[in-house]
């Protein structure tokens, strides 16, 4: 595993770049014999009879029986390439031989011009090494916690600049309002971001890697002149920038986890990258609060820098490709290399091929956003997860209030007050598992698909909780009353926060399987929109209405969206059959 890792990795590549591919060998580039069992007969066959590598629909003269071979034949992604059923008896050995590793086609196609004369590269079998959802368990555990180290590091710079609001005011003469921009304006860099980064990411010849590595390093770099900045708009647009960089693992993060799991498992994975999520904007106000107490503001930013610095250089050693697509691209990219036959393509490439300039910039700009206003499950979900958020937000403002005006904390002991949220995250955690383990698993059905409504649960139990906490916190933050206990209420947002999110990005993804890059990156940019936002108000709000009904106002909010997944849960599936692009058939 170790070597895997590292040859994969970011390091690993310039290695082999370096070496020009002496270093760091892959075992078809050992042994050049191996590329034949990459081939896929059954696509090869079907791209050779009608110019595509799925099977031919009805309508272009399959009988039934041919269709059955063909599905046994493609059944784990086409990868049992010595299938005895493949259409018209083609054989990859009755077409290609090797001559010096060199194939040579012995029977052309009919019709070149459409490219049937393309050999498919594929996955070796159902249990290829490469393919992320064979990879060891330990080795999944460790991207595991890779992904959520970067998503944690950049997390934190929200939260952690946070600390430092009242140290900005008296370096740079500004309000409080003006102040909270920098907070702010790097919440919407990280919503706009995911728009570039996440459909980015998707393209095969491109993968996750580069995304992840390439903007971590300016995030990284960007800190020293936003610590460094000698006047306050020179602040602001280096807070945005760094958060507009920093975004891809908000966003793609997930994806990434996804990639290794299979539908069964992927809610564990989700969890625990969701913790991490979580661990940021608490643990950022008391790292934070400490070194503003001793060091001024800036000192926030250096510790960012010197985490995502660390970060980088972890995930530049370690961290490898998840991206399905991009590891069969380069796979086959190799064996041209080695075979010297342009034949050799997969259906990446393919699909890649037939996406124009037009495509692209469909589906970064105008797609995340089309379907967020005209699919209804879309824009409630992504409406009540950015109402979550913003809430957030504007509720991290009553902290200073509550717990340095009326508990006379220091800024440091303020940090310590957050902790209440990162006990309630990992609190329910436990029963989360019980549950995806005892009854979600239970529902999957032979081909390894769940109905998007099964999702949902966590997220109707999840939304009581919010106005729970709001009321408590609200209404037992009095002198009279010991720190302890709004502490203790503050838990419970983020026990509904972690089950809402938990639930709904799962749905999305099962609800709009060949969107949900475009879905995903709809879903941050609208949530870090109000997270942006919110907290622009939010100490004129608890100053003009104080504690107790600024909080309940918050909770009025919360309990208005309680009901949206409870209808979804009822009408959801009705709703997919009557959308466009939702997936109807499960």
């Amino acid at each position: 595993m170790p070597w895997d890792i590292i040859r994969d990795s970011a390091f690993g590549h310039c290695v082999r770049l370096a070496s020009k591919n002496r270093l760091f060998l892959y075992p078809e580039e050992r042994d050049t014999g191996l590329w034949r069992k990459y081939v896929n007969e059954a696509k090869t066959a079907h791209m050779a009879d009608h110019g595509d590598p799925d099977p031919p629909t009805q309508s272009e003269g399959d009988t039934s029986s041919e269709k059955e071979q063909e599905a046994g034949a493609r059944e784990g992604s086409g990868r049992e390439n010595t299938s005895t059923a493949t259409p018209r008896d083609w054989r990859l050995s009755d077409r290609v031989m090797l001559n010096e590793n060199v194939p040579v086609d012995v029977e052309k196609p009919s019709d070149p011009d459409r490219g049937k004369d393309k050999l498919i590269i594929d996955w070796s079998g159902p249990d290829d090494a490469d393919n992320p959802r064979n990879w060891s368990t330990g080795k999944k555990l460790f991207v595991n916690f890779e992904i959520c180290f970067l998503t944690f590091s950049v997390y934190i710079g929200s939260a952690i600049y946070a600390a430092g609001i009242l140290d900005v005011m008296e370096t740079f003469h500004v309000s409080q309002v003006a102040a909270t921009l920098g907070l702010t304006l790097y919440v919407a860099g990280y919503g706009l971001g995911p728009m570039v980064w996440a459909p980015m990411s998707e393209i095969p010849y491109i993968g996750r890697n580069p995304v992840y590595i390439a903007t971590l390093f300016v995030f990284v770099m960007f800190q020293i002149p936003t610590a460094m900045a000698s006047n306050f708009g020179m602040l602001l647009a280096f807070r945005f920038l760094t958060g507009l960089f920093g975004s891809p693992a908000l966003a793609t993060g997930g994806a990434s986890i996804i990639d290794m799991y299979s539908p069964r498992k992927q809610s564990y994975g989700i969890a625990v990258w969701g913790v991490s999520a979580v661990c940021g904007p608490v643990l950022g106000p008391l790292v934070g609060g400490f070194a503003v107490q001793a060091e001024g503001w800036t000192w926030t930013i250096w510790e960012l820098m010197w985490l995502s610095g660390f970060c980088f250089v972890f995930l530049f050693f370690f961290l490898p490709e998840t991206s399905s697509t991009n590891i069969l691209y380069r796979r086959t990219r190799r064996m041209r290399k080695i075979t010297g036959d342009n034949r050799l393509i997969c259906e990446p490439e393919l699909m890649a091929q037939n996406m124009t300039g037009k495509d692209i910039a469909l589906m970064v700009l105008i797609r995340p956003i089309t379907l967020n206003f005209t699919e209804p499950m879309v824009f409630l979900l992504n409406l009540y997860i950015a109402l979550v958020y913003g809430l957030l937000y504007i509720w991290f403002e009553s902290f200073p209030i509550v717990f340095s005006g009326i508990y006379h904390f220091n800024l440091g002991q303020e940090g310590l007050a957050f902790l209440g949220l990162l006990v309630g995250a990992l609190v329910v955690v436990p029963p989360l598992f019980y549950w995806l383990h005892s009854f979600q698993e239970k529902r999957f059905n032979e081909k390894g698909e769940l109905k998007p409504e099964y999702r949902l649960p966590p997220a109707m139990v999840g939304g009581l909780f919010i106005p729970v906490c709001l009321f408590w916190f609200g209404w037992s933050a009095r002198a009279d009353i010991h720190w302890i206990m709004p502490i203790i209420g503050s838990g419970f947002f983020a026990i509904g926060a972690f089950l809402l999110f938990q639930a709904v990005l799962p749905y999305l993804a099962d609800a709009y399987p060949e969107y949900a890059a475009s879905v995903f990156a709809g879903n941050d940019l609208f949530r870090s929109s109000f997270g942006a936002g919110f907290p622009l108000f939010a100490n004129a709000m608890y100053k003009n209405l104080g504690v107790p009904w600024a909080s309940s106002t918050l909770a009025f909010l919360g309990i208005a969206f309680i009901p949206i997944p409870y209808v979804l849960y009822i009408y959801g599936e009705r709703l997919r059959r009557m959308s466009r692009h939702a997936k109807k058939d499960f």
